[in-house]
């Protein structure tokens, strides 16, 4: 007898995340890109407005057009249910906040005068982080080295050689959170 196939809900935090993004894309676009910016884009303001530490969390969620959703959703949705497997939602959703948040600050800290938007951060996030699935206590995986290499490399040099519109610094960060989440996550408890 033949098992039904059933669409399963896999990975609730990674799901749930490319949906609030879809949200956002789509509220930006009915009203003129206004959401975007107002709740969905992270840049200097008043430390007063109870604006500026959501948006130190939304701004992940917010993507300036439809190919900037679907190239940060196509790794999202590929390395996000892997991760989310191995470690636990609350972990990913950790990672997404922690690197929401760091890129928010220290681009507020010091870049006054750009916006920033989009889950490259996260993508970054996980792209280092997939590099340790396979770690091993008392080593560091060559996948880890080359990927950093590869892809950090590329960011700090376009940061510095190209100008794009790109927030480098946030792909730059991201990285970071997640190369340090997956040693971390992946340590054997002493």
């Amino acid at each position: 007898m033949k098992k039904k196939l059933k669409i399963s809900f896999n990975a609730p935090v990674v799901l749930s995340f490319a949906l609030l993004c879809l949200v956002a894309l789509i509220l930006g676009a009915v009203t003129g890109k206004w959401t975007t910016e107002t709740l969905f884009m992270t840049r200097r303001d008043s430390l007063l407005s109870p604006l500026t530490y959501l948006r130190f969390f939304t701004h992940v969620l917010g993507h300036s057009d439809w190919d900037h959703f679907i190239g940060n959703m196509a790794y999202i949705l590929l390395l996000g249910p892997i991760l989310e497997e191995k470690y636990g939602s609350s972990k990913v959703l950790g990672v997404i906040l922690l690197t929401a948040v760091v890129s928010a600050v220290i681009n507020f800290i010091l870049f006054p005068d750009i916006a920033v938007c989009g889950a490259s951060g996260v993508v970054f996030a996980f792209i280092l982080m997939t590099s340790f699935t396979s770690f091993k206590e008392g080593e560091i995986p060559i996948s880890f080295i080359l990927v950093a290499v590869i892809f950090l490399g590329k960011e700090i040099i376009n940061g510095i050689f190209v100008d794009d519109n790109i927030s480098n610094l946030s792909h730059i960060l991201g990285g970071v959170v997640g190369g340090i989440a997956g040693y971390l996550l992946n340590r054997k408890k002493a």
